[in-house]
């Protein structure tokens, strides 16, 4: 059975995580796990997800999931943005809650970046540094 759609089109931030997510070499979009996830090929990032609080599994539906490298880590879990997501946290993701205060969108394309660099082939990342 397939999972339910967790998102809609509309949905707060879902169209700048797009634009930034789509502009990068080879990246496509398709929807897993209900939500939009961004591959090239492998997945980068992802729009909404969920954590455990207390216990209890809480949705996050206006949220970025991305990899972060190990060095990065500490200093933004102590972000209280930031969350360690179900499933995923702990293959070195995290969550950033788009509602939890105010987007800065260079910061979301800078951590949609660096996601990227760690999971795209190196032509991928060789071509993305040749636009610069």
């Amino acid at each position: 059975m397939p999972h339910p759609i967790m998102f809609s089109d509309d949905d707060f931030g879902l169209a700048d995580v797009r634009r930034i997510a789509l502009a990068l070499p080879g990246a496509s979009e398709k929807v897993s796990w209900g939500r939009p996830v961004f591959s090239a090929p492998k997945m980068f990032a992802m729009y909404g997800g969920s954590c455990k609080s207390t216990g209890e599994m809480v949705t996050m539906p206006h949220a970025l999931l991305i990899k972060v490298e190990e060095s990065e880590r500490p200093a933004l879990e102590q972000d209280d943005r930031f969350f360690f997501p179900a499933y995923m946290g702990p293959f070195g993701w995290l969550g950033l809650d788009f509602t939890a205060a105010k987007v800065d969108w260079d910061e979301v394309a800078e951590l949609i970046d660096a996601s990227y660099r760690q999971i795209a082939a190196k032509r991928l990342i060789r071509e993305l540094d040749a636009q610069s």
